[in-house]
């Protein structure tokens, strides 16, 4: 009898009916003999509308103290879901209780809108499940140290069910979405993205970090850390399937080791059409110059990516680094008034219409050669690549956002991510 968490995004609860499916599925998995955590996020929409609301009212400049009211507000969303879906599996014939984060408890720090879990006690939700209950908790949210609602950020369902999974130590965590499972690159793009049957977490980890959306990256930080077995899979198979067919389904992310992996140099193609890119010119070329100009930038809380720092020619350089699309125009201002005068640059200069593309494989490790593929691939379509950045298991670069799907394409039909990687073992060698 295996411990199961199961986790429902908010597309999954958006009306009365889906809400029947969930428990119909659930009460599938309980009535097979296993134990059952369900960790839904709000109905579809409603966290936008209560945060709608609240920003009609909100001060014009926010505080820790509005900040505060944000999560508390928030986090309401998710405790209508596990209400209605406790209700729905009682309608089952199910036992079943729901709790809010703060209940159970989930302890965060003291960060609102963007807490990180520290610590979950799970005495409270073992016992029910002893007793043969079905626990539902919030996903989203948790308790401060000073009693006070947090939200972990958009995507936190993901974290707090792999949380929970990790404390009661499940044998598995089954993310349902709207998608079937993770896949070579977006089939928007690319009609012939394929899916796939399993993924590392390393891999997974790149992909969600580089712009891949099926999971939120601390959700597989989480898993990766602690060792939780991971599926994403789809909600809207028929809630009816045969158990052993759904548990089989979607894709499972899983360790290196594990034999079964499907063997492939390049695994994916992940994109983010949310990069800007900052060049400061002219540069004095001195010790301690890259901090005088990120230091400021990190201080601001923003997030700087990928770095260049061109050769130094007769003292001076070009010193580059691209930040969210959102950051950019505070980014400029910031560097403007405070880093121009004193790393003497001559000028600054943007572009906020770039963006990133990469490929991820954990047998990049192995084999020589998949960068110069990469790039042999985006020249022949007349791409020119703006930065470089690498890592053991990615190759990414940036580029003018208006060629970004052709060169996704590109790259998909050069490392022949449309075949099973058993058909490719040649082409990737």
């Amino acid at each position: 009898m295996a411990l199961i968490v199961h986790k429902y995004g908010g597309t999954s609860m958006g009306s009365p009916e889906r809400i029947r499916s969930v428990a119909k599925r659930v009460a599938k998995w309980a009535r097979a003999g296993h134990r059952m955590v369900v960790v839904p996020s709000a109905m579809s929409g409603e966290t936008n509308r209560l945060l709608d609301l609240a920003k009609q009212l909100a001060p014009e400049h926010v505080t820790v103290e509005s900040m505060r009211e944000l999560d508390m507000i928030a986090a309401t969303g998710e405790q209508v879901s596990v209400g209605l879906l406790s209700l729905a599996l009682q309608a089952e014939g199910l036992a079943a209780v729901s709790y809010a984060g703060w209940q159970v408890p989930i302890e965060t720090d003291v960060a609102y809108t963007k807490a990180r879990i520290r610590r979950i006690e799970e005495q409270r939700v073992r016992a029910d499940l002893d007793a043969g209950k079905v626990v539902v908790i919030t996903g989203f949210q948790g308790v401060d140290p000073n009693g006070n609602v947090t939200t972990l950020g958009r995507g936190g369902s993901d974290t707090s069910a792999v949380a929970v999974a990790a404390a009661m130590k499940a044998d598995e965590c089954l993310i349902y979405t709207d998608v079937d499972g993770v896949y070579t690159t977006d089939p928007r793009i690319v009609a012939e993205a394929r899916r796939l049957t399993t993924i590392s977490f390393e891999e997974m980890l790149e992909m969600a970090s580089l712009g891949s959306k099926v999971l939120q990256i601390r959700s597989v930080e989480f898993a990766g850390k602690y060792r939780v077995p991971l599926r994403v899979l789809s909600s809207f198979t028929p809630w009816d399937i045969p158990i052993e067919e759904e548990a089989r389904s979607g894709t499972l992310i899983t360790f290196e080791e594990d034999v079964k992996m499907e063997q492939a140099v390049v695994s994916g193609i992940a994109f983010n059409r949310d990069e800007a890119k900052i060049s400061l010119l002219g540069v004095t070329d001195k010790p301690g110059v890259a901090h005088m100009i990120l230091g400021p930038v990190a201080d601001a809380n923003i997030d700087v990516d990928v770095i260049l720092q061109n050769v130094s020619h007769d003292g001076r350089t070009d010193f580059s680094f691209t930040v969210h699309r959102n950051d950019y125009a505070r980014a400029i201002d910031l560097l403007r008034a405070t880093v121009l005068p004193q790393v003497g640059a001559s000028e600054i200069v943007g572009d906020a219409r770039i963006c990133k593309v990469s490929i991820v494989g954990i047998g990049m490790r192995s084999h020589v050669g998949v960068a110069s593929r990469m790039f042999r691939a985006l020249a022949a379509e007349a791409i020119n690549i703006q930065m470089i950045t690498t890592s053991e298991i990615k190759t990414s670069v940036v580029i003018d956002e208006k060629y970004m799907e052709l060169a996704v394409r590109a790259l998909h039909k050069a490392f022949d991510l449309d075949l099973e990687p058993s058909q490719r073992a040649g082409a990737n060698g």
